[in-house]
């Protein structure tokens, strides 16, 4: 039996609108739905899910208009363990990705900063929130240097690959994220498993030593954890791993939904609020 024996439930994803974006001359695909401030998220790999629509979806249905960009992967794919680690490999040597330590921020954070800027024009309010999942997750973080941007979530930061102490963004990066975070009474909002292989305590206490207390850390038993995530969450990240995504249980008391509805607030308190 292959380990992508499973019955593959894609999305269709027809109550987003595919709208194409080119800013900074990079044309790129992102699904919208929604109204009210924007939020964008930024899915993991292998792509935007049905894991990741379903959580865009409970980010729209709570006032907000939801952008979700098409970085990697088939849009609306059920998670393979085959062709997600094939998708990662990809993105793992492309350009627009920093997937090993000491190339610093990710050039694909540029277009998303303007992303930022443009859905702030589109959706008016007070500024922009962003959330970013494992290998997207420190590009919340990124896009804080874009004053529109109010309301950074990471989400199981998973870059640098190679280095579970490193942290994706530079010495510099990280200083003027401090000061602006300590300038307009900012935090970042940040969530792990204790087990995850691939987003590690030592990961987090970089960033808390890089940010201060305005690194707010929220860390997950991993009993917490769905314990039948889709083939690649299962055999290829192999460890309770996508918070608010695969490895959500979606019922009433769970951690997962706590730490989903935590998002949301922290959302509302910074943007619909503001």
């Amino acid at each position: 039996m292959s380990i992508d024996d499973h019955p593959p439930q894609d999305d269709a994803l027809q109550d987003f609108e595919a709208r194409m974006y080119t800013l900074d001359g990079i044309a790129k695909r992102v699904l919208v739905a929604g109204a009210g401030p924007a939020v964008i998220v930024m899915a993991e790999m292998p792509g935007i899910s049905p894991h990741v629509a379903r959580f865009a979806r409970w980010v729209r249905d709570a006032g907000f208009t939801v952008y979700i960009p098409s970085l990697f992967g088939t849009d609306g794919a059920f998670p393979q363990a085959e062709e997600g680690l094939a998708i990662m490999r990809r993105a793992c040597v492309s350009a627009e990705f920093h997937a090993l330590a000491g190339k610093g921020a990710s050039p694909v954070t540029a277009w998303l900063r303007a992303l930022a800027r443009q859905s702030l024009d589109e959706c008016g309010g007070a500024g922009v929130g962003a959330i970013g999942m494992c290998f997207t997750g420190n590009f919340a973080l990124s896009m804080m240097l874009e004053p529109v941007m109010l309301a950074p979530v990471l989400a199981q930061p998973s870059l640098p690959l190679d280095d579970p102490a490193g942290v994706e963004s530079s010495a510099t990066e990280l200083a003027a994220v401090r000061e602006r975070l300590e300038r307009d009474d900012l935090t970042v909002l940040a969530y792990r498993f204790e087990g995850d292989r691939h987003c590690r305590a030592e990961r987090f206490a970089a960033y808390q030593s890089a940010l201060g207390p305005r690194f707010i850390a929220r860390v997950l038993p991993d009993a917490a954890a769905n314990p039948e995530p889709p083939p690649f969450f299962k055999h290829v990240v192999g460890s309770p791993h996508s918070v608010l995504t695969a490895h959500l249980i979606d019922a009433a008391g769970e951690p997962t939904i706590e730490a989903r509805d935590e998002v949301l607030a922290f959302l509302r308190r910074r943007l619909a609020e503001a």
